[in-house]
């Protein structure tokens, strides 16, 4: 109710001042004609000065008196007409008074109703905080997320029969053989270039408990990847599980920090995820596929977590118009995105080099996209990169072991 008195009284006043301003019809003491008179006497003299320095000729200054004679006779009769309204009609005065203030007060309760929470409780932030752990207590398992949101998939256009029938092939294979590990990560990357999502996550778990305690990072991340892929965005119990193994194993892994920041923003703790994405892509080159994305968002994460928080400079690389169409894309134009991205982080480190991170990142790109040719020659080069550094050889052969490339 006190808001309500405040809100009202604020317009009311407000209504009140242009009505008042309305109603005398000028801003001075005197109505607009009689200052328009002084103007033209003014202008009277100027002539008769121009006239005595010989500035105008007497024809031209006889010219001049007679046409502000006219406007001073125009003027004069409307100061007599009006009189201190300066002739402004009294009854449309009242009438835009009136509306006014019916604009500003009902105008404004309107407005309020349309985009405001009328009569919706203030929010503390443990209110808050508990409603966001209830939200994760209640949320859908993998299988749950799949059956609701997972679309049903058919082979996209203009792949062969040949090539259906040797990835149906290859399910018989890894059925039949289920601790082959070369084959679980072949039937990956393959579901995957189809499309089929869901079999690529199922194919991946199954690997990732295959490997077990010697499943690494990068495993992890692929299967949260591949679950979040599968529900269409949707991170699930057992895709935030994933996430947090990827970052028991590599606290810096930057796939599952975007990912896991993605899930706080679905459980409305734009807080955490504010923090998450702020650090990634302030670590992250401009050629990392989560940036435009991160960029076309964070500022408003930022405000609704409190925080003050202006976009770095942005140096080459994804534009702003990659940014604003980042937000709202489908799966299969995020993927070209994706693409372009990855094409241009593999001329960046052919030209430039990088860290060993980047090009682990790249190998594992090309896994996932099931460009074997193209990951093979990453790795191959990478090795002659970081032959005399064993512990960047580490990072990158992990991601060509992911990818299927190395021994």
């Amino acid at each position: 109710m006190t808001f309500w008195m405040i809100a009202g009284a604020l317009a009311l006043g407000t209504g009140m001042l242009m009505a008042l301003a309305l109603l005398r019809g000028h801003a001075g003491g005197e109505p607009p004609a009689a200052y328009d008179l002084r103007v033209y006497r003014d202008q009277l003299g100027e002539i008769e000065r121009d006239l005595k320095r010989g500035v105008i000729a007497e024809d031209e200054a006889e010219r001049l008196r007679a046409e502000i004679s006219r406007r001073i006779l125009a003027a004069d009769a409307q100061v007599q007409e009006g009189g201190q309204t300066g002739g402004q009609p009294r009854i449309m005065g009242l009438g835009m008074a009136a509306v006014s203030v019916i604009m500003l007060a009902g105008g404004g309760v309107w407005l309020y109703g349309q985009v405001g929470a009328p009569g919706y409780p203030d929010l503390p932030m443990a209110q808050r905080i508990a409603a966001s752990e209830a939200a994760r207590a209640e949320r859908l398992s993998q299988a749950e997320a799949e059956a609701r949101f997972a679309p049903a998939f058919t082979p996209p256009d203009g792949v062969s029969e040949e090539h259906l029938a040797l990835v149906e092939r290859l399910r018989e294979v890894v059925a039949a053989r289920p601790e082959d590990e070369q084959g679980l990560q072949f039937l990956v990357r393959s579901e995957a270039a189809l499309g089929n999502m869901v079999a690529a996550r199922a194919a991946q778990e199954q690997l990732v408990a295959l490997r077990g305690a010697t499943a690494t990072a990068t495993d992890h991340a692929t299967l949260a990847e591949l679950m979040i892929e599968a529900t269409g965005g949707y991170v699930s119990r057992d895709a935030e599980a994933a996430l947090r193994a990827t970052l028991e194993r590599d606290p810096r892994a930057p796939t599952a920090r975007f990912y896991l920041g993605l899930y706080f923003l679905q459980v409305d703790r734009p807080d955490r995820a504010f923090r998450l994405w702020r650090d990634l892509l302030e670590e992250s080159t401009d050629e990392a596929p989560w940036v435009p994305v991160i960029r076309a968002d964070i500022e408003e994460i930022a405000m609704r977590a409190g925080e003050r928080y202006s976009l770095p400079p942005q140096g080459p690389g994804p534009s702003a118009a990659d940014m604003q169409a980042a937000a709202g894309m489908d799966a299969q134009a995020r993927s070209e995105m994706i693409r372009g991205m990855v094409t241009r982080l593999s001329e960046r480190l052919a030209t430039e080099g990088g860290p060993p991170e980047d090009w682990a990142r790249l190998i594992n790109a090309y896994g996932v996209l099931g460009d074997q040719d193209a990951a093979r020659r990453t790795w191959d080069e990478a090795q002659g990169q970081f032959a005399q550094d064993a512990g960047a050889l580490a990072t990158v052969r992990a991601a060509a072991q992911s990818a299927g490339v190395a021994e």
